[in-house]
Parts: C-alpha cells; structure tokens; sequence
C-alpha cells in the first residue's frame, strides 16, 4: 500500500507550486530562523503572546497537555480589557456590538470552534467544549450563545467603555479602513508542544474593528487560522483574514511541511502564495507562525512589524518576524 507521501507524489500534490512562489518569498537577510530540538515549547503570535506564554509554560513545565496550555495561555489575552483585538475589551462591529471568534484543535485531530459569539468573555472554552461535548465542530452566533450558557457560561457585556467610546467617535465618519499592524496585534494565536511531543493549537479574537455585522474571519475556521497534525507540526495565521481564508494558509503551512519544508519554508511558501494569487496584497498585513514535530519553528509575515513570542528553555522572548515587502 502506497504511503500518503507517495500518493500525493503520484497525484501532483506533493510540489502544488512550492518551486514556483518559494523564489518569491526568497530574502536577503534573515532577521531570525529559530529552532530548538528541545521541549516543551510556546510560541504566540504579538507582543500580547508573551503573557499568553508564561500563563501556557505552567502547564507545559509541570507536565502538562499542550491542549489545556493553549486554552489556558490565551484565555489571559481574552480577558485583558487593555487588548482591544481579542475577547473583553474587543473593538466591536459598525453597529457597536463585539463578536468573538475562536478554535481550538488538539492531539488527535479534534476540534472545536465559535464564531459571531456575543457576551461571553472566554469564547476559546467555549469552543473546546464544542469540540469535547458534541457531534460538531463550529457552532454559530446564536446558537452558540445558547451552547454556551447551557454549560454555564455567563452572559456579560464585554464592550468596554474605551471601544465604545472609540467606536462612537468612528461613527462620526464610518470610515470602514483596515490598518496593517493596529497596535502592533490583533489575534492571538498559540501553539504548544508539550513534553510528550504532542501539539495542540487555539486562535481568538473579536475580529476586524467596526467591520459589517455577521462578518466572520480566519480565526475559528480549522485550516485557516489554525491548524495541527500531531504527526506533522502547527500552524496560526494573523492579520487579514480574508487573504488566509482564500489560500487556507494554516493548512497549507502544515502540508507542506508533510512535504519536507521546514516551518520556516513553509510559512514564506504561504506568503508567496498570496503574493501570487491575490491582488492588492500590499494593503494587509499577514503572518503567520509553525512549529514542526522536532520543536523546529519558522515565522513570516507580508510587511514589517509582526512579531512573535517563543517560550523555550526556561525563556520567554519576543522576537520580530522576517518579511516578504523591503
């Protein structure tokens, strides 16, 4: 029987165009390429994935799941109010509501994931337990408010005064403007490899300021802003959901490190595919970050300004990310 590198061989999928746009994404100074062979690891996306990192390490240090890490290490961003890209504190939507988006995915394959979620301040558990408690994988809006409150949730207002009154003085012109690297954050993405080997990831965020009600973006989508293979590695995805929804980048990153690229190839690989394929790609920012199963990392974003947080040996650090526009 074939093995499944070999059929993707046979079929054409195994070069999907790597030589072709990998030339694109090549630089000429690599600003950092980190690896480390040991473990556990953390690695988050932004400066706010530092304390996304110390609250995950707690967990990986003592043994822990890299599962309950990355809920654990990103539940800490959703309930800083000081963050307004993620959960409590989140700018809302041009009607001034805040939705939440969020996934999560563990060892095995499983995965669960909310989007257009109201008032609840911690929507990355809520996620895991629609990954842990039913048959499905995305629960929506409504419908999964009342998930929600049905495991004890509680409804809260999560609009902070500094969003409203953000939101009310965007009002007066309702400019609709995305703008690359709003604070230097917007979503938080986490992967972990805990001590076992084994990878878990989760992403959260309440989404593109003042964007259309019901808009739905990269984050809680399995592929898209997050993805893992426990026999291959992980990947997140920040900034512009849209340009990741369209190319599927997390998935993407993943396959091709099943096809031999290291995190690092990968990522610029998935860069240069949105060069490639769509246009007016200058106007956003993304970035996205991989782990493979040796505890190799890579890290890549369009423009300037993405960064990073790597929690390896006993070490949290914040790191800037190389990038494809000089």
């Amino acid at each position: 029987m074939s093995s499944r590198r070999e059929f993707l061989k046979k079929t054409g999928l195994a070069t999907i165009g790597v030589a072709a746009t990998a030339a694109a994404c090549q630089t000429e100074n690599k600003k950092h390429i980190s690896q480390t062979t040991t473990r556990p690891l953390a690695i988050s996306t932004w400066k706010n994935g530092m304390q996304a990192n110390e609250a995950g390490w707690k967990v990986l240090n003592s043994g822990g799941r890299a599962l309950d890490a990355v809920e654990q290490g990103v539940k800490v961003v959703e309930a800083d109010p000081n963050d307004m890209s993620v959960g409590y504190g989140g700018r809302p939507d041009r009607d001034g509501i805040v939705t939440l988006d969020a996934c999560i995915m563990d060892e095995t394959g499983n995965a669960g994931s909310v989007c257009a979620l109201e008032n609840i301040k911690h929507p990355i558990s809520v996620a895991r337990r629609v990954m842990e408690k039913t048959p499905h994988v995305m629960l929506a809006g409504a419908g999964a408010l009342q998930f929600a409150k049905e495991e004890g949730f509680v409804e809260e207002n999560i609009l902070t005064d500094k969003a409203r009154e953000q939101w009310l003085e965007w009002r007066k012109t309702s400019e609709y403007k995305p703008l690359i690297n709003i604070e230097n954050h917007d979503t938080i993405g986490m992967l972990a490899l805990d001590q076992k080997g084994d990878i878990s990831g989760a992403c959260t965020t309440s989404g593109l300021a003042y964007k259309m009600h019901g808009r739905v973006g990269d984050s809680p989508i399995i592929g898209a802003g997050m993805y893992c293979d426990n026999e291959i590695g992980g990947a997140v995805a920040t900034g512009m959901g849209e340009l990741v929804m369209k190319t599927l980048g997390s998935f993407l990153v993943v396959e091709l490190m099943n096809q031999g690229l290291s995190p690092q190839q990968a990522v610029e690989e998935a860069i240069g595919r949105i060069v490639k394929k769509i246009p007016g790609y200058q106007d956003f920012q993304i970035g996205y970050l991989a782990i493979n199963k040796a505890g190799e990392v890579g890290a890549y974003s369009l423009h300037k300004g993405f960064n990073y947080a790597l929690y390896a040996n006993d070490n949290n650090q914040l790191i800037d990310s190389d990038y494809y526009l000089k």
